[in-house]
């Protein structure tokens, strides 16, 4: 019996060290990324995979049909999450999750999802062809409709609400109604709700959807965290006249405050340090003819930061010069401060050092960042400690036919997450 631990214990030092050098297969993973990308793909090169769609379908069954040759135990919950489960060595510890979305937006690129979906895959079948058993299982999460809402993520986070479900996707199908399409069960959707410790983490490989990594030359990014949204509209009322004949200094113009007040925004986010962002990307005028002073003039303010503190801050300050340029032209004011679109989720410190320490032993350069734009990892860091892994997007595109990452990056992005994983196996409990 001796012999037997003291073997098993030198197989598995052995198997971990061998572990530690294993890479992805490049040239497999790129051939995937392509493969899935002919889903949907459409006269103007880009892809219209929208969640629900009959490419999304094709898609999805082109993802099931791959995980289960890997020998994978794969299901569709009840929110039509794909989930694919590799056993571990021990049958206590808790999976340790990863994967992202396949679904685009219209008319969308190719990579955003995509990249860290087929790198989950990839990762797996790595470490069956090496053989390399890791103590936790693993799980490969697919998750549904993430562009429209992160569907399949607010319902395993337990966010999705009866509400939700009636909306509207860009399929032309209601959330409901797509999830069923999809192999899920609307009416039983509640049941999916994952429990905080169900998994021991989770991680997602991602494009950065911004232009930081490419333009400092930096290999891999360490997210720090998917930062909070917040909106207000901001109602400047005046009066609504004839263009023609009102004299100039007879006017009370909501125009002239909401100009003032839309160059206050970027002068303001932009006197605090740090990586915090505002835009006003909408304005109405009422009644919107060219011949007629504006009675009224509706504008929204989106500010975006890994802090609510700071949002919070920088939006009291734009309160009150929006109040100051109103009152100077005799004009009312009112703010409404919409929905929350999103919390602040801070990656998990153990993990983002795991990412940074995996990169370094690989040889690549790496910058911690945030995210400004929201993932299913932001809804999962509520179930799990939550990290994710960026590699660079050419010219920062997304959304876009034109979005791009290297196949030199993207096999980068996988052996991170692979590696990182290994690590995690290891230090978590």
């Amino acid at each position: 019996m001796k012999n037997y631990f003291f073997g098993l214990l030198l197989f598995l030092n052995v198997s971990q060290g061998t572990a530690q050098n294993i890479q992805v297969n490049q040239d497999r993973l790129s051939l995937l990324i392509k493969d899935l990308s002919a889903f949907g793909k459409n006269e103007k090169g880009g892809s219209d995979r929208v969640a629900y769609s009959s490419h999304d379908i094709a898609a999805r069954k082109f993802v099931v049909e791959k995980m289960k040759k890997l020998g994978l135990d794969v299901t569709v919950d009840f929110a039509g999450n794909i989930i694919a489960k590799k056993a571990g060595s021990s049958p206590v510890l808790k999976p340790i999750a990863f994967g992202s979305h396949i679904d685009e937006v219209p008319n969308g690129g190719d990579y955003d999802g995509p990249v860290g979906s087929m790198s989950a895959i990839e990762v797996v079948q790595t470490l069956i062809e090496s053989k390399t058993m890791t103590q936790h299982p693993l799980e490969i999460i697919i998750f549904t409709n993430e562009e429209g809402g992160v569907v399949g993520s607010r319902a395993l986070a337990g966010k999705l609400s009866p509400e939700a479900l009636l909306t509207k996707s860009s399929s032309g199908l209601t959330q409901a109604e797509g999830v069923k399409a999809v192999g899920g069960d609307p009416e039983r959707i509640l049941e999916v709700k994952k429990a905080e410790g169900d998994y021991a983490a989770f991680l997602e490989l991602h494009i950065e959807q911004g232009g930081n990594l490419e333009r400092e030359g930096i290999q891999i990014g360490v997210v720090e965290g998917i930062v909070a949204i917040e909106w207000w509209q901001f109602t400047f009322k005046g009066f609504a006249n004839h263009a023609g004949t009102t004299p100039m200094n007879m006017r009370k113009d909501p125009m002239l405050p909401a100009a003032k007040f839309i160059l206050a925004v970027n002068e303001t986010v932009k006197s605090y340090e740090g990586a915090q962002v505002g835009t006003v990307g909408k304005i109405e005028a009422f009644p919107g003819a060219g011949n007629v002073i504006p009675g009224e003039v509706t504008l929204n303010l989106e500010l975006r930061d890994l802090s609510s503190e700071k949002i919070w801050e920088i939006y009291h300050v734009l309160a009150a010069k929006a109040q100051e340029f109103s009152d100077e032209y005799g004009i009312e004011l009112s703010v409404n401060h919409q929905e929350v679109a999103s919390k602040p989720a801070l990656a998990d410190p153990l993990i983002q050092k795991a990412i940074e320490q995996s990169a370094t032993k690989l040889g690549l350069s790496t910058m911690y960042l945030p995210s400004g734009a929201g993932h299913d990892a932001q809804e999962m860091a509520g179930l799990a400690p939550m990290g994710m892994i960026f590699i660079p997007s050419k010219g920062g595109i997304s959304h876009s036919p034109q979005e791009y990452s290297s196949p030199e990056n993207i096999a980068n992005g996988a052996n991170v997450l692979l590696q990182t994983i290994l690590r995690l196996d290891k230090e978590l409990p």
